[in-house]
């Protein structure tokens, strides 16, 4: 909202970026929404299963038509080869290994042959989806988790269940099949669906409005001086971290707004729930924002970033990898995460620092946590632990070191993220000097503080 002061800034805020955000968001998902909850009433009809499945993929299909237009043919094309596929190799059990190479082909051609990069990332979330469900059906064929072979209706309802087809999450086919049971419509379905739609877009309000003017503004560390200094280019370090920050905290909870918005299609399709006897909990739970926002350790964020793409990766890639050794299993699964998010520079720049980070941080600590005989693990010990020192004053403060590490990792990775990143998604050139020179700015701190920790860590091996 440009450079204003203070009482015009605040005079401005809701009717020049609340309420305009609000009602973009609103009309954004709306019909969505709608087609899940249409969905839902139309399963509790008790139609034949084989409608129930028709339903759902016309619901997705229309849903791609509406964020993608034509351009859907491509998520289409994708599930076609994904059935295709499954159907040649119905009697291998190798299934999942010869989708996987197979997904990878074709999203590696799309990137590089088929079609613009702008256009085709602006599908990656979807092809991101298609494709997590695809691999994971195929190996839990393999491992007889899913015991029978799904029929086309059944296979392309999965894909396209209009619930998960454009903001997520991740869900396996026998979720799936026990959604298409459609359970009864209570009060805790209802009130779910409306908490996580309100928490959706406070997250867009926050990304768009508060996140981009907190220090100025919102919090003004250097008072008009500040303000000031906004209108040309940030000097000094504080200065170029605090704006970091904000870049941050705009990213993150853009992603908490596609989170919570998943969260809010497909409990509003029916999906998402655990069933303990007759106990039925609308319990889905895609990002833990406290815990990304005031981390124990960077192990924790990217597990809290999101849930079920967290479950996924440790289940398909990481377990399968780790006959290679941990840190091969940690790099690969990053690598399949990058493949997952498109070829971009950034994105991947920030996965494998990532995998770095994280790995020293783990073996550091777990080092640590030997030497001290102390609660000083990346992961919160159970209450049952044995280690001697748990609640000792110095082991707080070590572990509010790591917590305090954890946010300048989470600051400097997210630096690169913004506006000016999404308008250069067609240049690689472009994003690759602007992420260099964000990392060069902030003096390239996190990767020369991880090489301290590796060195630490060696130290005491």
């Amino acid at each position: 909202m440009g450079a204003l002061s203070k009482q015009q800034f605040f005079q401005e805020l809701g009717s020049g970026c609340l309420l305009p955000t609000v009602q973009h968001g609103l009309e954004q998902v709306w019909q969505l929404l709608l087609i899940c909850l249409v969905c839902r009433l139309l399963w509790r009809l008790g139609l034949p299963s084989f409608l129930k499945h028709l339903s759902t993929v016309a619901g997705g299909f229309y849903t791609l038509y509406l964020f993608f237009e034509l351009h859907m043919v491509w998520v289409v094309l994708l599930s076609l080869l994904c059935y295709l596929i499954l159907f040649l190799c119905r009697h291998s059990s190798s299934r999942g290994p010869f989708l996987t190479i197979t997904i990878l082909i074709y999203l590696l051609l799309g990137e590089l042959h088929m079609m613009d990069t702008t256009t085709w990332h602006k599908m990656r979330g979807s092809q991101m989806v298609v494709a997590m469900k695809a691999v994971s059906l195929a190996f839990d064929l393999d491992k007889g988790i899913v015991e029978k072979f799904p029929s086309p209706v059944e296979f392309m309802g999965y894909i396209y269940f209009v619930g998960t087809v454009i903001f997520g999450p991740w869900i396996s086919f026998n979720s799936y099949m026990d959604t298409v049971e459609s359970r009864k419509f209570s009060i805790s379905w209802f009130l779910k669906s409306v908490f996580s739609c309100v928490k959706s877009q406070l997250c867009l309000v926050i990304s768009n409005c508060i996140a981009p003017y907190l220090f100025p503004y919102f919090i003004p560390v250097f008072g008009d001086k500040l303000l000031r200094n906004k209108k040309r280019k940030m000097r000094g370090s504080l200065k170029r971290w605090l704006q970091a920050y904000e870049n941050t905290l705009s990213f993150h909870f853009s992603n908490y707004f596609v989170s919570y918005l998943g969260e809010t299609t497909s409990t509003l399709a029916g999906a998402g729930f655990t069933e303990e006897k007759d106990n039925l909990k609308w319990d889905l739970t895609i990002a833990k924002p406290l815990n990304v926002e005031f981390p124990r350790s960077m192990v924790e964020v990217v597990t809290s970033w999101n849930l079920p793409m967290s479950r996924w990766l440790n289940t398909y890639v990481f377990r399968k990898a780790l006959k290679y050794g941990s840190f091969t299993a940690i790099i690969l699964t990053y690598t399949a995460s990058a493949l997952l998010h498109g070829l971009s520079f950034h994105i991947g720049a920030v996965l494998f620092t990532l995998g770095f980070i994280t790995y020293i941080e783990h073996v550091l600590r777990k080092r640590l946590s030997v030497i001290l005989n102390a609660c000083v693990l990346s992961k919160r010990c159970p209450s049952d632990c044995k280690h001697r020192h748990k609640k000792d004053f110095w082991v707080y403060f070590i572990n509010g070191i790591f917590s305090t590490l954890a946010v300048l990792h989470l600051t400097y990775l997210g630096s690169i993220f913004g506006s000016s990143t999404d308008d250069m998604d067609s240049y690689e050139d472009g994003i690759a000097s602007h992420t260099i020179e964000k990392w060069t700015q902030l003096s390239w701190t996190s990767h020369w503080l991880t090489f301290g920790l590796w060195v630490l860590y060696r130290l005491i091996l």
